[in-house]
């Protein structure tokens, strides 16, 4: 196994474990983030959300009570068990498909077949450069003509950058967590060929991590 892969398979038991010791550890309210997405896909004519590491669902879980429908993904089988029980609870199961899968691998998705993608922290951790494009070659891939997509990215502004144990490609793994810091270049190569709208800085938690909001939106 190569250092890449273990790497991978570590990150993959510590969220399973988190969640599973952790229920709903990030609590019910959505992100920030998450509520600018649901205006941004409100504008842009959206009906169907692609959530991508999707958690134990407070985002997802909020799309649905915006009236998308949401396909919500993540690699945790503990995070989407609770997102399930959390949809039947709050009434919005109908509304919520949830999907086991790894952003490392393609899409389990039809070419041109939703309107909208969000990922909160999703690209930021533990992939390298090379999956990162390949996962964002994924959302274009299913992203309808005009669909739009709402990412969030740790930065190397960020405390944590630099800090903890080095995995190159920019990823430190800090308390356990790996994480891929971005720099402008990323984001503009991961928008090429798209309508790059909005990079917004933002700070979130108590460190405070500070991120960018990209929204990026496909050509018609």
């Amino acid at each position: 196994m190569t250092d890449e892969q273990d790497l991978t398979e570590t990150q993959r038991r510590h969220w399973q474990d988190t969640y599973t010791a952790h229920p709903g550890m990030y609590g019910e309210q959505p992100s920030a983030p998450a509520v600018h997405a649901a205006g941004v896909f409100r504008t842009a004519g959206a009906r169907d959300v692609l959530e991508l590491g999707a958690g134990h669902g407070r985002d997802a879980l909020y799309f649905a009570r915006q009236g998308f429908t949401v396909r919500a993904a993540d690699f945790s089988p503990a995070g989407l068990e609770q997102l399930r029980d959390a949809a039947r609870a709050r009434g919005v199961a109908e509304r919520v498909t949830t999907v086991l899968h790894d952003v490392r691998d393609p899409l389990p998705l039809p070419d041109a077949s939703v309107d909208a993608v969000f990922a909160h922290m999703l690209l930021c951790m533990a992939l390298s450069t090379q999956e990162i494009r390949t996962a964002v070659g994924e959302i274009r891939r299913v992203l309808r003509p005009g669909g739009v997509l709402v990412h969030t990215v740790r930065h190397t502004g960020d405390a944590h950058y630099g800090a903890g144990t080095a995995h190159g490609d920019d990823i430190y793994e800090h308390g356990g967590f790996a994480v891929h810091f971005f720099d402008c270049a990323l984001v503009d190569a991961l928008a090429d060929g798209w309508t790059l709208n909005e990079i917004h800085p933002f700070e979130e938690g108590d460190l405070p991590r500070r991120l960018w909001r990209v929204t990026q939106t496909l050509p018609r």
